[in-house]
């Protein structure tokens, strides 16, 4: 057998380089770079590694770690989960700042390598920098943390434990069931330990996405539930755009006449102008999407992973004799809501189930009631989005302005507060993969990072960001490395001058503004923020508009610019759409002192009631 002597960080490296997949009939690496921040855990180790392999595998270097990490976890969502990237830390807070990203590819299913440097194996400088010492246990280190947002997690203490290791952890990476963080905490000193590694480990390796067919019983149970349904309706997750199924669904939907309601990560899987597409599902949902929602005896998840802003905390269904289809690639949440489990991969699901329905088609009077549903929306969410002089838009005013502004091909990127709900309904994605949300684990800060991974998966689309002020300034680090590495992305930052979402959610359960708008804070001044000026000293270009025309003209010079542009615009913090939505279960105080707290704990058990628990 022939071997090769490598330290382990260099083995890593170049393990990497010899993993490739093949997207469209084309050979390309898997990863598509490490980002890395350096610190004495691993720049000795990992540093020296990539280096050695920096014209394969370029390395790229942020400024925040979780920030780099959600840029990562984009470019693997927006790259259908078919390549990703790896992110390198040092120990301790470098490490742990990746906690928080991990979680977010974690509840979204989404591939990233994470090599967090840690504690030496061997124990001699014990306890080393930055080591968290457990009094009770010698073997915890701050990288256990990683542990429960981790599809799979080892502490590499010899350098030969990375074979198996990372084996493993690519099974997990590219597994379409099984996909998520994979963590190898990479012992300090055990990077730098050399071991003769076999070449055959650092052959080149070619993953192609695979697709789990149908079981026949499961198969023939589905198509016998949907062919008895008079209303049946179908609910896109995003499983349908990481399969690239969105073909096989838009036949599907015509040739049997089945409306589709799309999810947050399911969103851009039909054009907003085919005729099935009826929009947004459950509390931020559209009112053409949530009527027949409500009214369905059969809903046909197809790669949703049933959350409760999909379902109305499981009181959207309302059909006494519905039934739910779960066409998943991962049994785990095929089974939701005692569903019929389809356990497949979306494309060839919905391709072998059409085939078992034949010619039958839903009843002709659903395709006439989806064609009104659809136009009575598009005219009610107009009202919100047209034109306006308002001296402080609503958000929906500054996405219909964005809207207006784009281009078909465009991508938005946005993730945690208000902006989620309103550009869910609102935004009208003309191509695959045009919407780009994180609202899995709604991670403020995401936006900016997440944008710039977008944009590293597909230079050739404009990326848009749209981000509240406190997203903002709780990350925006990785606007200087957007400029840095020559990723322009156009952010549209809405300032309502806190926590906006936040507030309108406190006052619908009855309590007071308090603590979320700046104002209602416990302050001796409040700020006058320029984010304008601080956008553009980490390099980009500015610009502080003053409504909506003044936004159309900034967004239209934006597309022209060679840079990263950030437009500023002051915006309504109590202004949201009240058409569409739904009721979402926010936990109301049984008990208070005040009046109006009290009502809305009626009206919160009232809607309790209309939960089907465990169903």
């Amino acid at each position: 057998m022939s071997t090769i002597r490598l330290t382990m960080a260099q083995a890593v490296a170049r393990f990497l380089t010899a993993q490739k997949t093949e997207i469209d009939g084309r050979i390309l690496p898997l990863f598509g770079g490490v980002w890395a921040i350096f610190g004495h855990g691993n720049v000795a180790g990992m540093g020296e590694a990539l280096h050695g392999v920096r014209d394969q595998l370029p390395t790229y270097r942020a400024h925040n770690e979780q920030g780099m990490a959600h840029a990562a976890i984009a470019f693997a969502k927006a790259s259908r989960r078919r390549r990703m990237m790896a992110c390198t830390t040092s120990i301790g807070p470098g490490a742990t700042n990746m906690v928080t990203a991990a979680a977010v590819a974690h509840v979204n299913r989404l591939p990233v390598l994470l090599l967090p440097g840690d504690v030496f194996a061997n124990r001699r400088p014990d306890p080393v920098l930055q080591q968290i010492e457990s009094f009770a246990d010698g073997t915890i280190s701050a990288n256990d943390c990683f542990r429960p947002v981790s599809r799979y997690f080892d502490r590499i203490t010899r350098p030969e434990q990375i074979i198996p290791a990372l084996q493993r952890a690519m099974t997990v990476l590219t597994d379409p069931a099984e996909c998520g963080p994979a963590t190898l905490a990479l012992c300090q000193d055990t990077q730098a330990e050399a071991y003769d590694y076999p070449e055959s480990f650092f052959a080149e390796k070619i993953w192609t996405q695979r697709r789990i067919r149908p079981d026949e019983t499961e198969l023939a149970q589905a198509a016998d539930f949907i062919r008895k349904a008079k209303k049946p309706f179908i609910v896109a997750g995003g499983g349908v755009l990481y399969s690239g199924a969105e073909s096989a669904l838009a036949d599907f939907a015509q040739k049997h006449g089945l409306p589709v309601g799309e999810t947050q990560a399911g969103k851009s899987s039909l054009p907003h102008d085919h005729p099935a597409n009826l929009g947004a599902i459950g509390v931020t949902g559209t009112g053409a999407a949530n009527a027949f929602a409500e009214d369905a005896d059969v809903v046909i998840a197809v790669g949703t992973r049933l959350q409760d802003f999909t379902t109305g905390s499981w009181s959207l269904f309302k059909n006494p004799k519905r039934r739910i289809v779960g066409l998943n690639v991962q049994a785990f949440d095929a089974t939701k809501h005692s569903a019929a489990p389809l356990v497949a991969d979306a494309r060839v699901g919905l391709e072998e189930l059409s085939h078992a329905l034949g010619a039958w088609t839903a009843p002709e009077e659903q395709t006439a009631k989806a064609h009104d549903e659809k136009a009575r929306w598009f005219d009610a969410a107009a009202r919100y989005t047209n034109p306006t002089n308002a001296e402080l838009p609503s958000d929906a005013q500054v996405i219909g302005a964005v809207q207006r502004a784009s281009s078909p091909t465009d991508v938005v990127v946005c993730a945690a507060g208000g902006l989620p709900g309103e550009l869910h309904k609102h935004w009208k994605a003309s191509a695959a993969l045009g919407y780009h949300m994180e609202y899995g684990y709604s991670c403020m800060g995401y936006e900016i990072a997440g944008g710039l991974g977008v944009k590293m998966a597909d230079p050739s689309r404009e990326v848009i960001v749209m981000v509240g002020d406190g997203s903002y300034l709780m990350m925006n680090s990785e606007l200087a490395t957007s400029v840095m590495l020559g990723h322009k992305l156009i952010v549209v930052l809405l300032d309502n001058r806190g926590y906006g979402c936040i507030n309108r959610l406190q006052r619908a359960t009855g309590g007071e503004s308090f603590n979320n708008l700046l104002q209602h804070t416990n302050h001796v001044t409040l700020p006058e923020i320029d984010f304008a000026a601080h956008a553009a000293g980490l390099g980009a270009q500015s610009i502080k508009v003053k409504g909506i025309g003044e936004l159309e003209d900034a967004l239209k010079k934006a597309r022209g610019a060679d840079r990263s542009t950030v437009i500023v615009i002051d915006t309504d913090p109590l202004a949201s759409t009240e058409a569409g939505g739904h009721w979402w279960d926010v936990a109301v105080p049984e008990v208070s002192v005040r009046e109006q707290v009290n009502k809305a704990r009626r009206d919160y058990e009232t809607a309790l009631a209309t939960q089907r628990v465990g169903d």
